[in-house]
């Protein structure tokens, strides 16, 4: 079953599930946005600058629940729709993205633990990652969103325009075979 599922993202339904994958990441580079526009621009004090789902549910990110769980389905979408990148720069990006948001999961992973375990690493008084010991936690998770983002981008464009790569397969995503009759 989930060999027939992997090969549908990769294969026939991989531009749909692209689609919606950058959907999901663009809903969570909003929430950031407007966090850092309630902070920045409104003025607000941090704790209270939760985005618009933090405002409604605020235990979702006090508790880190919202962000650990983003960055499994991160984690796990550029896993799972790897495989249908085909081509050398398009593949090579896509892992690049993915390997910066393992990391970045082993971040929020730490978070969660010190969270739920109610013990903080390096004296802290707040659950901390390794990287906010030198970076504020909300320009951190712009950055970290931002180095996962722009590889993702540049896989997305070498997908949808592949150069030209002795005759491998065309996804769907490709925006020449969707133009052109001839390819």
């Amino acid at each position: 079953m989930m060999k027939g599922f992997l090969e549908s993202v990769n294969g026939a339904r991989h531009e749909t599930a692209l689609r919606v994958f950058m959907a999901i990441v663009l809903a969570h580079w909003a929430e950031h946005l407007l966090q850092a526009t309630q902070i920045y621009v409104l003025g607000w004090p941090v704790p209270q600058a939760r985005g618009i789902v933090g405002f409604f549910f605020p235990v979702l990110v006090s508790s880190e629940i919202l962000h650990y769980g983003y960055a499994l389905v991160m984690l796990a979408g550029l896993w799972t729709l790897r495989r249908g990148f085909t081509g050398v720069e398009d593949k090579r990006w896509w892992t690049i993205a993915l390997a910066i948001q393992f990391f970045h999961h082993f971040e929020h992973l730490l978070l969660q633990g010190q969270y739920l375990l109610g013990q903080n690493l390096f004296g802290r008084p707040v659950p901390t990652s390794i990287a906010q010991l030198w970076v504020p936690r909300v320009e951190l998770h712009l950055f970290y969103n931002t180095i996962v983002f722009i590889p993702m981008v540049i896989a997305m464009y070498f997908h949808m325009f592949p150069p030209a790569e002795a005759a491998r397969p065309r996804c769907t995503c490709a925006l020449h075979r969707r133009l052109s009759p001839a390819v």
